[in-house]
């Protein structure tokens, strides 16, 4: 397939459908969003267009490409880096973000590369797989220093709320007080509930 497109710089054009077909100029034949998935991964540059109306809807078509592979159980994107991600949507910085992520996926590119580099030259069953978590880790750190800062409210809320969570595990059980009667004791475990439950609904 790489044969397709000699030259990377002129993207090969796909155009989409009513019907949600999707059809390759270049080869002049219909393909799969596990075809242009592939092509992703093989470095084949394509614009995805509209059939009807000519509009680029390159984005809309790559964002279905990951709901695909995390629906097959590709999971890449974690849990909490999505709901960081739809938290800006209309938020004063959300047009800092789009720049950041695309340096810092440029970066992480480049990490790899150099990993598969040095993979590549280790002999014997000897892997740098330990140099590879380093730079993972370095990555998420630089990753996650930018979300406090565009968020520091979130992240003092969740400090706050995981500080308190390990307070109650490590702090030791009072023992009962003999003179409570149970009344009082039900209505304690009552008004604790009702503060779990405020806090879970301040999170959300």
């Amino acid at each position: 397939m790489a044969a397709q497109n000699k030259d990377k710089d002129a993207p090969i054009t796909i155009k989409k459908y009513a019907n949600r077909r999707l059809y390759n100029t270049a080869t002049s034949s219909y393909v799969t969003l596990d075809h242009l998935s592939q092509m992703v991964k093989e470095g084949i540059q394509f614009a995805v267009f509209d059939a009807k109306s000519g509009e680029e809807i390159t984005r809309s078509v790559l964002t279905q490409i990951i709901v695909e592979e995390e629906s097959k159980g590709q999971n890449l994107l974690p849990v909490s880096f999505l709901r960081h991600l739809i938290s800006f949507y209309g938020d004063s910085l959300q047009g800092l973000l789009p720049s950041y992520l695309e340096q810092s996926m440029q970066s992480f590119a480049t990490n790899q590369e150099e990993m598969r580099t040095k993979l590549s030259e280790t002999m014997g069953n000897i892997t740098p797989f330990g140099n590879f978590e380093d730079v993972t880790k370095q990555n998420m750190a630089m990753f996650e220093k930018a979300m406090r800062m565009f968020t520091p409210q979130y992240y003092k809320e969740q400090t706050e709320a995981a500080a308190k969570t390990e307070a109650k595990k490590t702090s030791p059980a009072k023992p009962a007080d003999s003179s409570k009667n149970d009344l009082d004791a039900m209505k304690e475990q009552l008004e604790a509930m009702q503060k779990q439950l405020s806090q879970i609904s301040d999170k959300k």
